[in-house]
């Protein structure tokens, strides 16, 4: 996504700030002629920060940090064939916390567990107990460093409801009859009607991840280790069934009460249409909350509030296949007749080191790795919409004195906290897919027929058909006795 150079400068003005008062990442001079290569997303989010912290470390210890951008979809295979090759012209891969599974499982990432052994200004109890044992471990191991928190979460201008009479959804049914309500109403006074609801559905961008934010409280009711997609036990995909056929549906008719282009909008479209006021729902990562801080948001400042999670009334019945009304005992963890399954998706941004890097080459990208993750960067970094970094610190979601000095309101500060710490101390909460073969499961097959289905190419019972199809036949390639332990390690079944 293009920034302004307005937000440009903010963004160098805010980093030149937080290096007045930065943790020195390593001695100077210690990596003077050493370079260490970067591959991650193309724009200003997530790319930018590492450029300027980067210019930050070079300053302090001499090693340079090159930021390669590549499209979203290209990351991964990139990085995998880069690294499992033997090219090794890429040190550092910044991507999805959860494809780092796949990576480790080729022998492909370094351990961090001796360098942070060393390592006094890290921190790790700091960093919130989901990001730090699923995001960061691998194997029990530290295999990679957090430097975004993600999550998905329900957006909703606390005005437009407020004048509708309407109260936040808790559930996707909720969700609906709230966005056709407030669908066609003028939301930011330009005389114009604007939407009840804005989801990224763009084939080959972040369509598939949303699609499990609504799939998720359905088919998941008994705590993060059950998970939502596979049965644990044979890996059979938990896919073609009434849950997540409800999940299409309901993720399909969002699309009523949408802008007319949805099905062609990527993350950074539907960010600059609510950014502009025209969006009374949305589905996002934690980002609303910083990004309605940027100067072209200003209509929208201290309006846009969150919920942790959406839930569901129904929830599958994995022996039957049909959906069932939440009880006691098909739902434990449901609050007041909803069940709850706050979605991980995509877990986060972490950088990895690759394995086969020069010994020198990999210091330096330890050192700079954990200058991004200490709070005393993080804690500003997280702050600021334009980075596309999100909390995954304790000490960024203990106070709203953090949030309130980048120029949030107090009531928002403490609306978008809650939200959070609602959703990460949620016992259900679900988990992205994190085996090998995660990026085809869910990038391709999942993201491919959902597209399809979205189209109107076929009907929701021939996706659901094709993906379990598909799901099969990844698991077959990669083994499916391998896939069952993977799958066991990834939730933490039997820890």
């Amino acid at each position: 996504m293009q920034l302004s150079m307005q937000k440009k400068l903010l963004g160098l003005l805010a980093g030149a700030t937080a290096l007045a008062g930065a943790v020195v990442p390593a001695a100077a001079g210690e990596f003077d002629g050493v370079t260490v290569n970067i591959l991650t997303r193309p724009g200003y989010v997530i790319a930018g920060r590492l450029a300027e912290r980067g210019a930050e470390f070079e300053a302090a210890t001499g090693g340079k940090i090159v930021v390669t951008e590549v499209p979203f979809a290209e990351i991964f295979p990139k990085i995998q064939n880069d690294w499992a090759t033997g090219t090794n012209s890429i040190d550092v891969g910044v991507f999805a916390a959860g494809w780092g599974v796949e990576l480790d499982a080729a022998g492909l990432l370094e351990d961090m567990d001796p360098y942070v052994a060393k390592d006094d200004k890290l921190n790790l109890d700091d960093v919130a107990p989901y990001f730090r044992d699923f995001g960061q471990k691998i194997g029990g191991k530290t295999k990679l460093l957090m430097v975004d928190g993600d999550f998905q979460m329900v957006y909703y201008r606390k005005d437009v409801l407020e004048k509708a009479g309407l109260q936040p959804p808790k559930t996707w049914e909720e969700y609906l009859d709230i966005a056709s309500k407030i669908h066609g109403t003028d939301m930011n006074g330009d005389g114009v009607a604007d939407y009840g609801s804005c989801i990224f559905k763009k084939r080959n961008a972040q369509s598939y991840f949303a699609i499990q934010t609504f799939a998720a409280p359905i088919v998941q009711t008994q705590g993060t280790a059950q998970g939502f997609h596979f049965d644990n036990a044979t890996m059979k995909p938990m896919i073609n069934n009434a849950g997540w056929k409800k999940a299409f549906e309901l993720y399909k008719e969002t699309g009523k009460y949408g802008p007319p282009e949805e099905l062609n909008m990527d993350i950074g479209d539907t960010r600059a249409v609510f950014k502009a006021g025209r969006c009374g729902l949305l589905v996002e990562w934690g980002d609303p909350g910083t990004l309605q801080l940027d100067a072209d948001a200003a209509g929208v400042k201290g309006l846009i509030y969150a919920v942790a999670a959406v839930g569901s009334k129904e929830v599958l019945n994995r022996e039957t296949g049909q959906l069932e009304p939440v009880t006691a005992e098909n739902a434990p963890h449901a609050v007041d007749g909803i069940n709850y399954a706050p979605f991980a998706a995509f877990g986060g941004w972490a950088g990895a080191i690759n394995k086969a890097a020069d010994q020198k080459k990999k210091d330096a990208a330890y050192a700079f790795l954990s200058y991004m993750n200490q709070a005393a960067q993080s804690n500003v970094d997280v702050t600021i919409g334009a980075t596309g970094y999100n909390p995954y610190r304790l000490s960024q979601l203990a106070s709203t004195e953090l949030w309130v000095k980048a120029g949030m309101p107090e009531e928002l500060a403490a609306n978008y906290l809650g939200a959070i710490n609602g959703a990460l101390n949620n016992a259900n909460m679900a988990s992205d897919m994190k085996i090998p073969g995660a990026q085809q499961y869910t990038g391709v097959v999942l993201d491919t027929e959902l597209a399809r289905y979205l189209a109107g190419e076929i009907s929701v019972e021939e996706a659901l058909a094709n993906i379990e199809t598909g799901w099969e036949e990844i698991t077959e390639d990669f083994g499916r006795d391998a896939q069952i332990k993977a799958q066991a390690l990834a939730l933490g079944i039997g820890n």
